[in-house]
């Protein structure tokens, strides 16, 4: 006689377990994904404000905020409290991040490389956390404050690149602009990205050093290095005016012309701000703003070259219907 044994199904990893249970509309796979890249952004201006404050070691030792305790104590002032609040800020982020894998993986059908997209800004995430630590045990080392930024912009492009891809399909990209065209859309994205680099030197040898303590500098003179970052970004807008002209001579899809407005817009603005504070002494307020620029210029340089590729999403074959009057026929 055998005995009676419950079937019991495959065991589920939380992820597929959501998928199986829910599916969020295309809008809310792309309000998911544009979340990250906002609070990508917004974690970027904090971490500014941080340094700007002189309160990038409110909290001296890391992951806790004292030896003793793991949140700000009111010994250490405002400046413990507001680095402490930026370090709580980063499970926002996290929330946010969590909230695009889970979207992404409950989507139907499933895109696995929205899903790996979604990891990507994951690991970035903890492994700037973990850059975050080492700064501050290192007594915010202007190198690895630079770091901590790059590695905050990478975030920005996968963000920025995931909210692109949630209003795409799988196809294979196709070009909308000729091959010269796309060139310079590259040589612009490598130019704008050696402006952010510069931007970070000329930060590290600058006289917001994050904290009021002795903070060591890099040992380059600013006012060259601020001259070598303006030239950097002459040249980039040299290559974004260039990009609006031969879109306009190719007859580029609107919403590629429209990126590259937007582009020339933030970076007007942008270098508005930066000459304002170079001439007024490098205010907090200005230096915050100009932080807050460099995330949309790259934003904005990020989506302009996207654009000058196309992804279709795929629509299904409907199968040839007969006529019903026909098929009753005799």
């Amino acid at each position: 006689m055998h005995k009676w044994r419950p079937t019991i199904g495959p065991v589920l990893n939380p992820l597929a377990y959501i998928a199986q249970r829910w599916t969020p509309t295309p809008r809310t796979l792309q309000r998911a994904a544009l979340a990250a890249v906002v609070m990508s952004v917004v974690i970027v201006v904090t971490g500014g404000a941080v340094r700007l404050t002189g309160s990038g070691l409110g909290c001296d030792t890391w992951p806790k905020c004292t030896d003793d305790s793991l949140f700000a104590t009111p010994a250490q002032g405002v400046h413990g409290a507001i680095e402490f609040g930026n370090r709580m800020l980063t499970y926002v982020l996290c929330a946010a991040v969590g909230w695009a894998i889970i979207a992404a993986r409950s989507a139907k059908p499933w895109r696995r490389s929205l899903t790996r997209l979604g990891w990507t800004q994951f690991f970035i995430v903890m492994g700037n956390a973990v850059l975050g630590g080492i700064t501050v045990w290192t007594g915010l080392n202007p190198y690895s404050v630079a770091g901590h930024f790059l590695l905050a912009t990478s975030l920005i492009t996968v963000t920025t690149l995931t909210w692109q891809r949630t209003r795409e399909g799988e196809t294979d990209p196709r070009p909308r602009v000729p091959r010269p065209v796309r060139k310079l859309g590259w040589a612009l994205l490598g130019t704008s990205l050696v402006l952010i680099a510069a931007g970070t030197v000329v930060t590290g040898s600058g006289p917001h050093a994050g904290d009021s303590s002795e903070v060591p500098r890099m040992p380059f003179d600013w006012a060259t290095t601020a001259h070598v970052h303006a030239v950097a970004a002459w040249v980039v807008c040299a290559l974004a005016v260039a990009m609006w002209l031969v879109l306009r001579v190719v007859d580029a899809p609107d919403d590629t012309r429209a990126r590259a407005r937007d582009l020339l817009l933030v970076l007007l603005a942008q270098g508005a701000i930066g000459y304002v504070q170079y001439f007024t002494k490098l205010p907090e307020a200005l230096v915050s703003a100009h932080m807050l620029g460099s995330c949309l210029v790259w934003i904005a340089v990020v989506r302009l070259v996207l654009s000058l590729r196309e992804r279709p999403v795929a629509v299904p074959e409907i199968p040839a219907q007969t006529d019903p009057a026909l098929s009753t026929a005799r």
